[in-house]
Parts: C-alpha cells; structure tokens; sequence
C-alpha cells in the first residue's frame, strides 16, 4: 500500500502557490505570475483539444499530490495546459515576454492560436516573445510531451515503473510561468566572473552603456557600464563562505532598463598541503560535510509545496553540522539556489544524466569492484550524446553565476557515460573557476580535477593520491518511522536500523572509523546518502514529508568540527 504523505507547506498550501519572484539573479520591475489553475487535458495526439476535461494546479507535476491531478499518464502522452489573461493596465513597456521554469520534455507555446515557438530540454528555463501575437484578451496553450520509453533526453531518476532507487516519473510543467514587459532595448542576461578580489559584469551586448550601483560594507560605489561590461573592485573584499555567506547586491540601470542582482567573491584551489593535496576554499583546506539531495518532496515530487520548503532543507542540513548538498542529476529553480548563497550552503550540482541504465553494467559489478571501463564507445548514440552536450551547456549557463556551486559532476556511476575526458575539456571551456568531478563512483580515469569514489558496502579503501579524494556517496543507513513512511512493504536501502540510537550509533561509526582517519589522509569531502526518505528509499536524514528528523543535531555538529580539524592539521 502507498501512502499520500504531504509537507506541512503542502498542507498549508492555498491560492497562488510561488508567488516570489522566480530570477533572484536578474530581477526586473515587471512581474505577472501565471501559477494557479490552468485548464488542463491529456491526448495521444498532437492537434490542439476542443475539450479541456479537467484543471491542474501549476507549477505542480500531474503526477504529483498537489496538482489536484496525481496520475501517471501513458509514456508519449501529450499534455494540454490552457488558460486566458488580461494584463493590468501600464504593464506593457514595449515587448513581452514569457517565462517557463522548466517543462519536461517537449514543450509547444501558443497564443491566441499561433505558435509562438518551441524548447526541447525537461530541466532548464525558457522564454517566449509574445509580443506580435499579443491582445487586449488572450488565450494562452501549453503542449508538453514527456516519453521515458526514449533515453535520448536528459531524464535523471525518472523510470516509467518507479521502486527502489528509481522515482516517479514528472511531466509537463514544474516550475513558474510567468510573464515581463520590457523595453525595446533591455538588458537580455547577465554574466558574473567573480574571485577573490573583484566580480566582472558582463550583459554580452557591447551597445549598452550606464551604470552599475553595488552595496558594499563601506556604502554605495558606482562604476560605469561600458560596452555592457563592468569590473567591481570592492574594498577590503569579504569574502562569501559557509561561514559567512556575505553577498554584495548591486543594480544595472541603462537609459532604457534596470535590473538587479547580487554576486559573491570567493576563489576555489587545489593545493599540496602538508604532503595531501587538498580543495580549498578561499585559500584555505576545506571539507566539504555534504549530503545527497534528490530534490524530491512527497506532495510535489519536483517541485515543493513552496519556495521556503528549500531555507527548510538548507537550515536543517545546517544545524545538523553539513555545509554541502550534492545536488543529485537534477536541476532546482533557481529559487533554490539563492537560498543557498543566502543561507551558505555549498552545492555540487550534478549534470542530469541520460542514456540507457543497466543494472549488471552500472551498479553490481563495479559494487563488487568491477570499476574499470574505457568509455569512448559506451553510449555511442550520437543523438544521446548531443542532447546530454547541451543540457550540460545549458545548465552551466543558467547557474554559473551563483557562487554556492562550486564543483560540476558530469557522469553519475557510469549513467550515460562517453569520452570523459573530452566531456571535461568541453566543461572546462565553459567554466575555468570550479572544480569538475568527470566521473563519480567509478569508470574513473578520464580527465577530472578529483578522485571520486562510492562506498556503500565496503571495503573502505580511501588511499589519497596525486588529485584530491572525494568520497561522494556513502551511508544509506535507513530507519522507518511509522506514519512517514511513502511503501512501508517495500522499503529500500542500504543497511537497517531499529531506533534512533542505532541509526545514530551507525553514523557514529561511519565517520570515527572511516571518514575522520581519511579526512587526515588527504580526504577533502564526504557526501552522505542522504537528505531525506524518497518513496521506497527510507535512507534519509529526515522524513520523506519532512515532518521528522531522525537524528539529534548535536551528534552530528560535533562530527563536522572534527572532519574540518582534520583538513587543517
């Protein structure tokens, strides 16, 4: 039997979910939110319905608990979403446009009957021009198609028959849909390279010429847009960490618009130290205390009941001693990542994987120690290998300005896996200022920055060498508590245990006698499977409503001034 778990933000939920501002890196005066109920039907063909049979909550999934839908459609089904809108008046500058958080897989964009345009790509933003299509009413038509039964696009841990590790698939819409008006010539995106010492802005439209006001700790600077680029020279730079997460806000205003932003100064290295080679953080060993994160929730699946369901997750993984989330093969809002350069949470953010998984291949033999591969003829398809290149393309772009990420991993356990070492080339040529994780877990060997390994089984064989090591899965101790618990029949994880104590005690130990004595051998992260219970998988930290916390925070803090000792002695 499965049961319908929801989060106390689902519980709470009423009206217009998500009404905050959905670009926290790039925020305009103009704001039309979309979210709420659509007309909402499914069809296995294309042609545009005469029929809407029912409504969805939006940006709710409607496979999820809180679209009011909470079904899993056949694989190939197109989705149709419809609703009407008059804007308010003074809203129109000169040119609108609409913004999708993301849609899974395909998505058609009509208004008022012409098609606008088209986005392929389940896990990133997109954007619109209605302008020319634009009325006094309209009618606004969402084609989405989703098919799992193709692992040519990115699709992560969505399988068509979830249990185990595998989830719930999501299709359609999953994150905001809202509209903006701006001028004719406006400000189309914003670029930030920052370090430890200055932050250079750049709109990439060398016609743009103004002003850049920052907030600094000694007031107000203002420094000239020339040819759409500024360069920010802070004084006495503070430096953003865990610690202190310190952001410096700052406003881009040309003749014709504004928008406003934030960035970060901090500088990541790798460096021998004391004989290991070590990641640091603004000069600095650090270790990096993280966990996995799925980014799944029990009403919502991809998407929470609310944005403060994310400070919710960050605060909790904070106060149990954490300073990392992995971020496993998904893509947030970017409401999510805000919070964690607000909050200082470090973030490794994982590409969404895609091509064919087999069990044999992927997960029992490397378990057992199988873990050499050569990998220029896995995953041949050229198709698969395109799309995979351009979801990775398109996620640097979209979040390489948020200062929390500071290391990419590409391939996952071998998940779709090609020419690692041509792949990091390709990523390193998109970003020069974070580290890069080519392949975690196994089928190492292949240019990358670290050495990463999985231990869930044994044996724990944590020898440092020439790059630094990085144990980026681990743990799964699993405990069910009665009430929380999605497939209580079925329940899915590494290893048992019966109360609190235990699962406290086998943390305890984990770390003492493994984690700690390789922190002081040259290991630099560990990532513990995981933040919270998914469906079957009860090997979280919390429950898969995020109603309980398994653990007593003072346990684990104590863990983490240890691990972070261990790295500067």
């Amino acid at each position: 039997m499965f049961y319908d778990l929801y989060t106390q933000a689902g519980k709470n939920l009423s009206g217009i979910p998500w009404q905050n501002y959905p670009r926290p890196q790039m925020r305009r005066n103009s704001f039309f939110n979309l979210n709420g109920i659509w007309q909402f039907t499914v069809q296995p063909e294309p042609e545009l319905p005469h029929l809407y049979e029912r409504t969805i909550l939006v940006p709710f999934c409607p496979e999820s608990l809180l679209s009011g839908v909470h079904t899993c459609f056949p694989q190939g089904s197109f989705l149709f979403y419809r609703r009407t809108f008059t804007l308010p008046a003074g809203f129109v500058q000169n040119r609108v446009l609409l913004h999708i958080g993301a849609a899974d897989q395909f998505l058609d964009c009509f208004l008022n009957g012409e098609q606008i345009g088209s986005h392929e790509g389940g896990y990133e933003a997109m954007t619109f021009d209605l302008t020319c299509a634009l009325k006094e009413q309209n009618e606004l038509v969402l084609r989405v198609k989703d098919d799992l039964r193709s692992h040519v696009q990115p699709y992560g841990k969505q399988v068509s028959k979830r249990g185990g590790m595998w989830y719930t698939p999501v299709s359609g819409i999953w994150q905001t849909v809202w509209l903006e008006s701006v001028p004719e010539k406006y400000i189309h995106r914003l670029e930030i390279l920052a370090d430890g010492e200055q932050a250079v802005i750049d709109t990439k439209d060398r016609t743009l010429f103004g002003t850049v006001t920052v907030h600094t700790p000694q007031g107000l600077i203002k420094i000239p847009l020339e040819e759409g680029r500024a360069v920010v020279r802070p004084e006495n730079p503070r430096l953003w960490s865990p610690e202190d997460p310190y952001l410096y806000f700052f406003a881009v205003k040309t003749d014709e618009d504004c928008v406003e932003s934030y960035f970060a100064l901090r500088f990541l290295s790798i460096q021998k130290i004391n004989g290991f080679t070590r990641l640091c953080l603004n000069g600095k060993p650090f270790f990096f205390h993280g966990v996995l994160d799925q980014g799944y929730f029990s009403d919502g699946l991809f998407t929470p009941a609310a944005p403060e369901c994310y400070e919710q997750d960050i605060r909790t993984m904070k106060e149990l001693g954490f300073n990392t989330l992995r971020k496993h093969i998904k893509l947030e809002p970017e409401e999510f990542y805000y919070q964690c350069d607000r909050l200082g949470m470090v973030v490794f953010q994982d590409m969404v994987n895609n091509g064919d998984y087999k069990f044999m291949r992927d997960t029992l033999l490397p378990t057992l120690g199988f873990q050499s591969r050569r990998d220029s003829k896995m995953h041949p398809d050229p198709d698969t290998r395109k799309a995979f290149l351009r979801g990775m393309e398109a996620t640097v772009t979209q979040l390489k300005n948020h200062p929390c990420i500071c290391l990419w991993t590409i391939f996952n356990e071998g998940w779709g896996q090609f020419d690692a070492s041509q792949v990091y080339a390709h990523l390193r040529s998109l970003d020069a200022s974070r580290f890069i994780d080519t392949a975690s877990g196994w089928f190492r060997g292949g240019d990358t920055d670290v050495d990463s390994r999985h231990i869930y089984f044994g044996p724990w064989r944590l020898r440092a060498g020439e790059k630094p090591l990085l144990l980026t899965e681990f743990g799964g101790a699993c405990l069910g508590v009665e009430g929380h618990m999605f497939h209580p029949e079925k329940a899915y994880g590494y290893s048992t245990c019966k109360n609190q104590k235990e699962l406290e005690q086998r943390l305890l130990s984990m770390y003492e006698k493994y984690v700690l004595p390789a922190a002081s051998k040259g290991l630099c992260g560990a990532i513990y499977t995981q933040l919270s219970d998914v469906e079957d998988e009860i090997n979280g930290l919390i429950t898969w409503d995020r109603q309980i916390v398994k653990v007593n925070a003072a346990v684990l803090r104590a863990i983490a001034k240890e691990l972070q000792h261990a790295v500067e002695t």
